[in-house]
């Protein structure tokens, strides 16, 4: 059994030889076999946090654009709704004969609104958003950034990064990526928001400022419009109206298509631009059948293509379009691959924060790297230099990730170790003073040390598991390579040395085993 074990921890060190192998072959296997993280091999670690009263904002003003909506279809006068607070709306002049429908539209379309008298204002009432619904907002808000931040991160192609969850109730998210070359690429495809909106352009005349516009509109803009500001003059698109840099559009407040309706999105080169890339996508059936009646309805009116609320071009709809399109614009070709993994991997339903930037450098790895083993080395000197081979080859067998907690966890196994031989030993040694015999002495001490052995090595696997379950990439390390050295101790400790006494005891002549 134990040469069975020694033949396992091999093949998980190296894995199966290449014929005809070599050193460098060999420690290549191993190489690849043990993969370093984050503070071993460098890379970025990023804290951030997610502003998730921006989605509750963002839920408010489309239940305003539906109250208002609703109110108009059933005839309920009054002024238009407007969004004051993140969670609330009020509208105001509501005539008193029509009270009750405006509470029988809450009720029916708004379940998660409580309205309410506003003060001050007899005819003024508010809708303010109920804590729970506010709460599974935030929640829903903080676990859809960190999935997209971690589709977005698998697509960079990185081996093992670390996207989770951070801090208590902060909406803080943590990210490693280990061996991450260009961290402000990584930031900027994590940061960006990927909200792709398709919206009709209610009046094509470009305003050179916000407030030109609002002036050219008397101050109020038209129901259920915005202002919107060009990106970059250098985004243009076949047939599109010139805008510069700036230049403010009044659009329409709802999209016909945004980033969920996205069925894919590629780079590609523009054909008419040889230089530049752009970047195709289609849409989803669902979002076809919509997109194609819009477009058809309206041949001859401008479009425009926003991104993170901003427009990037402006283009006259020629002909029926039903299920896709393209972003144009002087891209690189890495530019318009990163704007295709955002659109891909999805828009993050709020914006984020940096709260903390570290970059590890290969130089500081190397020197944790080099720190660790030598403390290892010194460690093993001190104790049983075969001891490490059940340490380091279960971590490649398993293929876990070795980080700088990870050799402090292999460490604290090896001491554990000493331990639990020395509490066998000194077992054994009062069994001997109690007169017993060589054999019984043995077999004694190793029954009675078993249950204390086994006590306190449960005890911290299970204080381990909870590091593995709540931590995160260091402090999971040091969990894995800690219940690892464990059950390695109890292998060794219980059955390896027992192995050892016996097969010594056997070689003793019967007069010495019997203690006379």
């Amino acid at each position: 059994m134990v040469l069975g074990v020694i033949v396992l921890c091999i093949y998980g060190l190296f894995g199966l030889p290449d014929f005809p192998t070599s050193w460098a072959g060999v420690k290549q296997n191993f190489a690849n076999r043990i993969r370093l993280g984050l503070d071993l091999q460098g890379g970025t670690h990023l804290v951030l946090q997610v502003q998730v009263n921006e989605a509750v904002r963002q839920e408010t003003d489309e239940s305003e654009g539906q109250l208002a909506k609703l109110l108009r279809d059933r005839n309920v006068p009054s002024d238009q709704p407007i969004v004051t607070g993140d969670s609330q709306i009020k509208v105001s002049n509501v005539s008193p004969d029509q009270v009750g429908n405006l509470r029988s539209i809450v009720t029916d379309s708004f379940p998660t609104w409580d309205l309410s008298p506003a003060p001050g204002e007899p005819n003024g009432y508010l809708l303010n958003m109920k804590n729970s619904a506010i709460a599974l907002i935030q929640d829903h808000a903080l676990t859809q950034s960190r999935e997209t931040i971690e589709r977005r991160i698998d697509q960079l192609g990185l081996v093992e990064p670390v996207v989770a969850l951070y801090g208590q109730g902060d909406n803080e998210i943590i990210v490693e990526l280990p061996g991450e070359g260009d961290p402000v690429r990584a930031r900027q495809v994590i940061q960006a928001g990927g909200q792709l909106e398709i919206r009709l352009v209610v009046d094509p005349t470009p305003y050179a400022s916000e407030a030109a516009a609002l002036a050219a509109h008397n101050g109020v803009l038209p129901p259920d419009t915005e202002l919107m500001q060009f990106k970059q003059a250098s985004v243009t698109a076949t047939g599109s109206d010139a805008a510069d840099s700036g230049q403010w559009f009044l659009v329409d407040r709802r999209p016909v298509v945004t980033g969920t309706d996205l069925r894919s999105a590629t780079p590609e080169r523009n054909a008419e631009k040889p230089p530049y890339y752009q970047v195709g996508f289609h849409l989803s059936t669902d979002a076809a059948r919509r997109f194609g009646p819009f477009t058809e309805a309206n041949v001859g009116h401008p479009m425009a293509t926003i991104m993170d609320h901003r427009i990037q071009l402006i283009a006259t709809i020629e002909s029926r379009i039903d299920d896709q399109g393209r972003i144009e614009g002087q891209f690189t070709q890495d530019e318009a691959s990163d704007l295709a993994l955002i659109l891909n991997a999805g828009a993050l339903p709020a914006s984020i924060r940096y709260l903390d930037q570290r970059t590890v450098g290969p130089s500081l790895g190397a020197d944790s790297i080099r720190h660790g083993v030598e403390a290892s080395i010194i460690s093993l000197l001190v104790v049983m230099v075969f001891m490490v081979m059940y340490y380091t080859d279960e971590l490649a067998y398993f293929n876990a990730v070795l980080t700088l907690p990870g050799i402090a966890g292999v460490i604290l196994t090896i001491g554990m170790g000493v331990d639990s031989n020395v509490l066998i030993f000194e077992r054994i040694r009062e069994e001997r003073r109690a007169g017993k015999a060589e054999v019984s002495a043995v077999d004694q001490g190793f029954k009675r040390a078993f249950l204390t052995i086994i006590d306190t090595h449960v005890t911290t696997v299970v204080s381990a598991v909870f590091l593995f379950l709540f931590g995160t990439g260091p402090v999971k390390g040091f969990a894995v390579s800690l219940t690892i050295g464990l059950l390695a101790n109890l292998f060794t400790s219980v059955y390896v040395s027992r192995m050892i006494f016996d097969w010594h005891l056997a070689r003793m002549p019967r007069q010495a085993r019997a203690g006379a």
